[in-house]
């Protein structure tokens, strides 16, 4: 049997606010402006995937605007038929984890004490920090000091010299300000708890969203890094991704192919393999970002809400 409700109980009334013609204006400009901005974005990704499957003579024509024409893999075919890909990709897989491991310790351990109110000197230590941003020694003081550390054509050049950036120790310093207050730390002194063990119970687990911003800083910083290993390597078995795929654009736009139909198509190809690099390159970071895009949203927004 179904219930019947009381007599004098009614459905709560609810009030329809009617907008105005000056908001209704104003939403359809912020959603316009919204809407070409993302047309502005996501265009050039259209544009790049599908020149990336598309052969190579619709490529080099301009026939390509949007969709695939006459589509063809023979880009990625040759990149993964290159024995360097793979190699290039096993040591930007090193670099990325092992790079990103390091510079991620190494600016929470200066940020969290320049955090604490108790660390003395913090502000002239912080001064020196931050003069770095402004001026540095220069590319041949810097290779000089790589040189003279023994690191010239070893992995540690790509890992050590630029393992701490200033930018992520300013943040991951306002994040452990903001979150990580004075009270929480004298609490866990009472109870007797030692420096190291506040670090790892307490200030690790509370950071999610500023450690996630600062792996995903670094881990794009060292999977897009080439100029270093242009500097410091020279064995061709230590290259990363970016300079594999640099030395395969220059080789098929070297010269030396008296055919003209040769030279043709080596130069369709050359413009094909230029879409499907850049697929390549950016794979791993477009598979990786929507796991952390929630923590990066987060961590971003530090010190934006005062309260």
């Amino acid at each position: 049997m179904a219930a019947t409700k009381p007599a004098g109980q009614q459905r709560p009334f609810r009030l329809k606010i009617r907008e105005s013609a000056g908001d209704r204006l104003l939403l359809f400009i912020i959603y316009t402006v919204l809407s070409l901005v993302l047309l502005a974005v996501i265009y050039p990704l259209i544009y790049i995937l599908s020149s990336s499957i598309s052969s190579p003579a619709a490529v080099t024509s301009g026939r390509v605007w949007l969709w695939p024409v006459d589509i063809s893999f023979r880009g990625f075919e040759v990149l993964f038929n290159t024995p360097q890909i793979m190699t290039g990709y096993g040591n930007s897989l090193f670099y990325t984890t092992a790079g990103t491991l390091i510079s991620v310790a190494l600016t929470v351990m200066i940020a969290y004490p320049m955090s604490r109110k108790t660390f003395f000197g913090r502000g002239v230590i912080m001064m020196l920090i931050t003069f770095t941003m402004l001026f540095s020694g220069g590319l041949i003081p810097t290779y000089m000091v790589v040189k003279e550390f023994g690191m010239i054509d070893s992995r540690w050049a790509l890992l050590i010299p630029n393992a701490i950036w200033v930018w992520q120790v300013i943040i991951a310093r306002s994040f452990f300000q903001s979150s990580i207050p004075d009270e929480l730390m004298e609490a866990a002194e009472i109870d007797g708890c030692s420096d190291l063990r506040f670090m790892r119970s307490v200030v690790i687990p509370l950071s999610k969203p500023i450690l996630a911003v600062l792996f995903l800083m670094y881990g794009v910083g060292q999977w897009n890094a080439y100029f270093d290993a242009l500097i410091y390597l020279k064995s061709a078995n230590l290259f990363p991704l970016q300079l594999v795929l640099r030395s395969i654009i220059i080789m098929n736009n070297t010269a030396g192919v008296t055919d003209a139909l040769k030279q043709v198509e080596r130069q369709q190809l050359s413009e094909l393999l230029k879409y499907s690099l850049i697929v390549v390159a950016t794979l791993p970071v477009l598979i990786i970002y929507p796991f952390v895009q929630r923590y990066f949203v987060q961590g971003m927004l530090v010190g934006s809400v005062k309260g």
